[in-house]
C-alpha cells in the first residue's frame, strides 16, 4: 500500500509537519517564529474553554510540543488503522472517513500521553524573579548559534535552582556562541541577554 496514495495523504502530512517542527526547533529557527508558545499567553477562556482545554491535555506542556506529539500520534494511528483495515477488509477507508476515526482517537489519546510527558519535564520559571536578577550568573547555550543581531537559546539557573530559557547574543559582536558554550550573563536590553564565554565547571554536570 503506497504511503502517498489518497487514503494515505493526511497522515503522511502530518508526520511531515512534525518533521518541519523538529528542523525548526533543532535548526534554532524556533526561537525566532515561537513566542515561547504556551497555552497562557493571558487568553481567558472561561469555564467551557478551561475544561475543554484541560481535557484535551492542553497547558501541562508547552503549545509545540502538545502539537508535535498530536501530529505523530494522528499520523501513526491513521497509516496503521489504514494498513489494518486494508488488510481486514481488502480496502482501506477514505481519506475523510480515515481521517475522522484517527481524530477520534488521537485527541483522547495524546491527552493520556501529556500526563506523564508533563511530569518529567523540567518546570523552567516557577519562581519569579526579575530578569535583570539572572544578570552575572553562568549559562550554557543550549539550541542556535548566537551571533550579533541572532540571538540563540540558553539555559541558564537562577538563586533558586530554577532553570529559565533565555536568549542571548555576545557581548562581542565578532565572536559567535554556538550550542555546548558556557557563558556569562553580563547585561540585559529587553529580553535579550549579552553573554561572553569562559569555561565553568559548574555547568554541563546536570544537563
Amino acid at each position: 500500500m503506497s504511503l502517498l496514495a489518497a487514503h494515505n495523504l493526511p497522515f503522511v502530512l502530518a508526520l511531515a509537519a512534525l518533521a518541519l517542527i523538529a528542523l525548526v526547533q533543532i535548526t534554532g529557527l524556533g526561537d525566532v517564529l515561537e513566542g515561547d508558545a504556551d497555552t497562557g499567553g493571558g487568553l481567558e477562556l472561561g469555564g467551557f474553554g478551561d475544561a475543554l482545554t484541560a481535557l484535551l491535555g492542553l497547558g501541562r506542556v508547552p503549545l509545540l510540543i502538545w502539537l508535535a506529539s498530536l501530529l505523530l500520534v494522528f499520523g501513526s494511528i491513521g497509516l496503521i488503522g489504514q494498513a489494518w483495515i486494508a488488510d481486514l477488509l481488502g480496502a482501506p477507508l477514505s481519506a475523510g472517513w480515515a481521517v475522522l476515526a484517527a481524530g477520534a482517537a488521537a485527541l483522547p489519546l495524546n491527552s493520556l500521553a501529556m500526563r506523564p510527558l508533563a511530569a518529567v519535564m523540567p518546570k523552567d520559571e516557577t519562581t519569579a524573579i526579575a530578569l535583570d536578577e539572572l544578570v552575572r550568573r553562568d549559562a550554557e547555550i543550549q539550541i542556535g548559534t548566537a551571533r550579533a543581531g541572532s540571538p540563540a537559546r540558553a539555559r541558564v539557573i537562577d538563586r533558586h535552582g530554577q532553570a529559565h530559557n533565555v536568549m542571548v547574543e555576545p557581548h562581542d559582536a565578532s565572536i559567535e556562541l554556538r550550542a555546548g558554550d558556557t557563558v556569562l550573563l553580563v547585561r540585559r536590553e529587553g529580553e535579550t541577554f549579552f553573554a561572553v564565554q569562559y569555561e565553568s565547571p559548574l555547568l554541563g554536570l546536570g544537563s
